[in-house]
């Protein structure tokens, strides 16, 4: 007997639960703003380190999920990123106007208290707004816009779409770590680069429709109105002191997704086959990761090679690679973003490793420095 799609879904209820464990980040945000003092480091310490300890204690998970799987029964995973953006919403400004009507936390406290929500809004909000913007369903698309501006990063959305999906893995996407480079020289380059690259991407689109830059269809008109109205309720809320707490935790969900955006193709070049075209994108163009308690947290994120193969297979459907397919990572996002913040040792960790990609999957290339850097021309 066929399950109805609704008994369907119910049954993925227990699968689905691991993925809700970000929930509880908020009220950990919140106890520190009651709070304040030791209990402001319950929030980078819960999302940077309790995952990395699960990581430890559970297994690697290489199970892959049915890609024909049909969505009413990934209601419970699909649940989670949808009702984020409220909830998102809700902790945001909700913090403003508590700590705007309080005087029990010092000036550093409440500095230190919206950093932990930046972290909140930069490893959970990005994400998902990151899996809802490949959807095709408008809520979920607008959600991700919604997302997005909260942080002050509605262009990443254009930049993701029609660029770093596009030019992954060559010397044409921002995003794409060149060997070599640390993130303290990656993290200032692609912040103008991205927005740079995102811009003239929609400019592009437009002017083959004959368009100019400034007609209403180009989204930047709806990214900037709407960063503009949360910085305005910002202001509303707590007067310039609340616009300096927004835009702090702005700044540090951007530095969180820069993070994983510097190590998820770190070194990984595609063959260039001459008139600026490239191979295909392949799962050996990604670093992947199977720890289990980390892809609970970043929604499946580390099966990166397969979202790169199908970027719009919802998250509990991608699959994962063996070390002979796809290239893989010693440790979870979470520890690789940590090891990223030293260069010298991200460099002990990866560069050997990049070595050894190079060597199994491009043994015909002896000189890679053309590849190192957006302004050379690829090798033919």
């Amino acid at each position: 007997m066929t399950a109805s799609p609704d008994t369907a879904a119910y049954s993925r209820i227990p699968a689905a639960l691991p993925f809700w464990l970000s929930i509880a980040l908020v009220p950990i945000v919140w106890t520190a703003a009651i709070f304040g003092g030791w209990t402001l480091a319950l929030t980078p310490v819960a999302a940077w380190y309790l995952f990395s300890i699960l990581d430890l204690i559970t297994e690697q998970n290489t199970d892959n999920a049915d890609p024909q799987t049909d969505d009413a029964q990934l209601f419970w995973h699909r649940a989670i990123t949808i009702i984020w953006a409220p909830i998102q919403l809700l902790t945001i400004f909700g913090l403003l106007i508590f700590v705007s009507q309080t005087d029990h936390l010092a000036a550093w406290e409440e500095w230190a208290l919206f950093a932990g929500v930046g972290i909140i809004s930069g490893t959970i909000g990005i994400n998902y707004a990151h899996e809802l913007m490949h959807q095709k369903p408008k809520l979920e698309r607008g959600l991700a816009d919604v997302l997005l501006a909260t942080v002050l990063y509605s262009h990443f959305r254009s930049e993701h779409l029609l660029v770093h999906h596009r030019y992954v893995a060559t010397p044409k996407d921002p995003v794409t770590a060149r060997y070599g480079e640390g993130f303290w020289r990656f993290f200032p380059r692609v912040l103008w680069e991205c927005y740079a690259s995102a811009f003239n991407a929609e400019k592009a689109m437009l002017a083959r429709k004959s368009l100019p830059w400034t007609h209403r269809s180009n989204p930047f008109w709806r990214y900037w109105a709407m960063q503009a109205i949360f910085l305005c309720a910002a202001i509303w809320i707590g007067g310039l002191w609340g616009f300096f707490l927004f835009g702090t935790q702005a700044v540090w969900a951007v530095f969180q997704l820069e993070l994983v955006n510097y190590i998820e193709h770190y070194g990984l070049t595609r063959r260039h086959l001459g008139d600026g075209k490239y191979e295909h994108v392949m799962p050996h163009h990604s670093w992947n990761s199977a720890q289990r308690a980390t892809n609970w947290l970043f929604i499946n994120l580390q099966r990166h090679s397969d979202h790169h193969y199908k970027p719009d297979r919802r998250f509990p459907l991608l699959q994962t690679y063996d070390d002979v397919e796809a290239p893989q990572l010693p440790y979870g996002y979470q520890v690789m973003t940590m090891a990223a913040l030293s260069p010298r040792l991200w460099r002990k960790i990866m560069n050997p490793r990049v070595q050894n990609w190079r060597a199994q999957y491009y043994p015909d290339i002896t000189d890679w420095t053309p590849y190192k850097n957006a302004t050379n021309p690829m090798p033919r």
